[in-house]
């Protein structure tokens, strides 16, 4: 469905609430998440501005009736219940849910006591883990990045594998480790080979990295043998969230081959809260890179399936001063969720609800946009300078790593507000 029959998404709405300047969150994002405070029990929400919609509330106030959903959507721990319901329900809810806080409906905005009962500042609850994780998937789609990692390890004429440009590459990781914005982690240990001539010892990380990742959270798939279209993709994909997938690249080196990260990956890999619609993002659909060779009829599709989001890394040091160390896009990936998400389905492998899709990192053309400090810092050989005067090769217990992404354009910023770990010493 087009970004113009999406009644939500139309630039000229306003919001009787009050949206501060420059906000990721006007009333054309509306983006879902579950939050508790100490009043209340997790529940699905909804952000605008600096305010949450108390979803569960609404419901009970009467807002959200001839919809298709019951009080067990809303008043849960997670956003499945809510998704299981499909892509034209959620559509309806944020329909329904942009229409009263509109300023062309007075429906809600002139019942204060109901207002005071459903809007909440953002302040006053806790951001929860949006959804219940079933499998997870990282994907290795920029071709930047895989040609900066080939060429530093192997040989820069032959730095794309042979199937590169030929399959998404990709890998089933660790959903249990998935962790919400703002729960820190602890450096991890495992073997590493810092001597290549003599053994493996056991030793904290010392290479510790972040990757500059989206992710997609996927609708109810298809049966288990049947696989889903580049055509129908974006029909089983509710909505995206920024996404840090960790790395030890110390321990990936000696770990991976023959059978790919372990170790290395699935101690954390950090989810920002709030779920962005994919329905809020088709305003910002742009043409992807040129695809040579050709790929195969499977992996082909019409239209744009690429989106012009903005994307920044922060290294907050200890001391609490901010260093941006990387401003990249995510219209620079080479392979797009709707092949993504048709290649992991064409074997007829099932997908299901609350399953989580790593776009893999997201590096761009020039050497400020690259998306892990193995690129940045180019194998540790060219550090990065903090304010505080103290360098970067990889990342140092108690800093915090901070990304954030928007996008914008005819005057309406869509954002994902951030994701945000700090790294403890090891255990």
């Amino acid at each position: 469905m087009e970004s113009t029959q999406i009644a939500a998404n139309n630039p000229a709405l306003k919001s009787w609430i009050e949206i501060p300047t420059g906000s990721d969150f006007p009333i054309q994002n509306l983006p879902f998440g579950i939050i508790e405070s100490g009043s209340l029990s997790k529940r699905a929400a909804v952000r605008i501005g600096d305010f949450v919609l108390d979803l569960k509330t609404l419901y009970v106030l009467g807002y959200l009736e001839n919809l298709a959903f019951g009080p067990e959507d809303f008043d849960n721990p997670f956003l499945n219940s809510l998704m299981k319901k499909g892509k034209k329900a959620t559509r309806d809810l944020r329909n329904r849910i942009s229409k009263l806080l509109s300023t062309e409906n007075s429906d809600l905005k002139n019942n204060e006591h109901h207002v005071a009962q459903v809007l909440i500042p953002i302040d006053k609850v806790q951001m929860c883990m949006p959804v219940q994780i079933g499998d997870y998937t990282d994907f290795y789609s920029s071709r930047e990045h895989a040609t900066n990692v080939g060429t530093m390890f192997r040989d820069p004429a032959n730095a794309l594998l042979p199937n590169w440009l030929w399959i998404p590459v990709g890998y089933h990781g660790r959903a249990s480790s998935v962790i919400i914005s703002g729960e820190p982690i602890h450096r991890p240990k495992g073997q590493i080979k810092p001597n290549p001539e003599e053994n493996p010892i056991f030793a904290p990380c010392r290479n510790l990295d972040f990757e500059l990742e989206t992710a997609f959270i996927t609708f109810d798939g298809k049966p288990l043998g049947d696989s889903i279209s580049t055509e129908e993709a974006e029909d089983y994909i509710f909505g995206m969230c920024l996404f840090n997938d960790w790395s030890a690249r110390d321990i990936q080196t000696w770990e991976y081959v023959p059978l790919g990260p372990f170790l290395a990956k699935n101690f954390a890999s950090s989810l920002s809260p709030w779920i962005v619609t994919l329905d809020a993002l088709q305003p910002f659909k742009v043409d992807g890179p040129d695809q040579d060779p050709a790929v195969l009829s499977y992996l082909e599709f019409q239209g744009q399936k690429s989106y012009d989001i903005n994307l920044e890394v922060i290294i907050q040091t200890q001391s609490g001063e901010e260093n941006i160390v990387s401003r990249s896009n995510f219209k620079h990936m080479y392979w797009n969720m709707a092949q993504q998400l048709a290649h992991h389905t064409v074997n007829g492998c099932n997908v299901r609800c609350g399953d989580l899709m790593g776009s893999g990192t997201i590096s761009g053309p020039t050497e400020d946009s690259y998306g892990s400090m193995l690129e940045l810092a180019w194998k540790g050989t060219k550090p990065l300078m903090m304010k505080d005067g103290s360098e970067r090769r990889f990342i140092l217990d108690n800093d915090t790593v901070i990304m954030k992404g928007f996008s914008e354009k005819n005057g309406i910023r869509i954002g994902f507000g951030e994701v945000s770990t700090k790294v403890l010493p090891a255990k």
